[in-house]
């Protein structure tokens, strides 16, 4: 299983990670970003984007044929060369994502159009509804292709592959990975 490719945090560590930041992974014309909806205390800790043993974000990648292999997060840098990246609606770290307010997941938007717009994706991929939801002001969104873009980059709503989103199982998140997958290489083939 994936740990983050360091030691595990200690519960110190943990406790001054929050209102830390994750460093974003990104570089131009990627072909999608992925945005979470913010840091959690072990990805902070670390310093490494969907961190937490148990979180399911590095499986589906490669479920969905993103990635050949099931990488570690220490090697989300690797994305790069797949033409994925990596950024949170929100950088502050919480312990629980129902720690961020509505301004704050309001105000994340118009940091990712300013990046969406320095980096120019082909999809922005945002991971949680209800954050999305919130964020967006669009209140009745569904998983897929949204209507609106940022930019000249289509946006795709996916559920949030934490461990904690029971509602997604990984048969159903990797499909819907993948339909985003095929959206934005045009293949159908893993």
């Amino acid at each position: 299983m994936a740990d983050g490719g360091t030691r595990r945090p200690s519960t110190t560590d943990l406790e001054a990670a929050a209102g830390g930041t994750v460093p974003d992974v990104v570089a131009p014309r990627l072909s999608v970003l992925f945005c979470g909806i913010n840091p959690g205390l072990w990805s902070a800790a670390v310093g490494r984007h969907f961190a937490r043993p148990g979180n399911r974000f590095w499986k589906v990648l490669h479920a969905a044929g993103f990635t050949s292999t099931v990488l570690d997060p220490a090697d989300e840098p690797a994305l790069l060369s797949a033409g994925l990246g990596i950024t949170n609606l929100v950088p502050r770290a919480t312990a629980t994502a129902a720690e961020l307010t509505s301004s704050e997941l309001r105000e994340g938007v118009v940091r990712l159009e300013r990046l969406v717009r320095e980096i120019e994706p082909r999809y922005v991929a945002c991971l949680g509804m209800v954050a999305y939801r919130t964020a967006f002001r669009r209140p009745r969104a569904d998983i897929g292709e949204q209507p609106e873009a940022l930019g000249h980059s289509r946006v795709w709503l996916l559920p949030n592959p934490s461990g904690l989103q029971a509602r997604y199982q990984m048969p159903e998140l990797v499909g819907l990975f993948s339909e985003l997958r095929i959206a934005a290489t045009g293949s159908g083939r893993q």
